[in-house]
């Protein structure tokens, strides 16, 4: 399984994690087209923590996280 976890506006419309088999997805961008989530509304995304792009491959057991772009002060 691969945990996705999903932060901020990014949720809306969404679930806060997801678990998804492994077998049905080799990238970090097949989830995102899953669950419907442009590429250019993810500012960061993390697989198991380290920052990774929407190409780099999840494999069984990874945690990926994805985060829209924040501003604040």
């Amino acid at each position: 399984m691969i945990t996705v976890k999903i932060y901020a506006t990014l949720r809306e419309g969404r679930q806060k994690i997801y678990e998804l088999s492994s077998a049905e997805f080799s990238s970090a961008g097949d989830i995102m087209s899953y669950l419907n989530i442009p590429a250019g509304e993810v500012a960061i995304l993390l697989i198991n923590g380290f920052h990774s792009k929407d190409g780099d491959a999840v494999r069984d057991g990874d945690t990926v996280s994805l985060f829209p772009p924040c501003a604040g002060g």
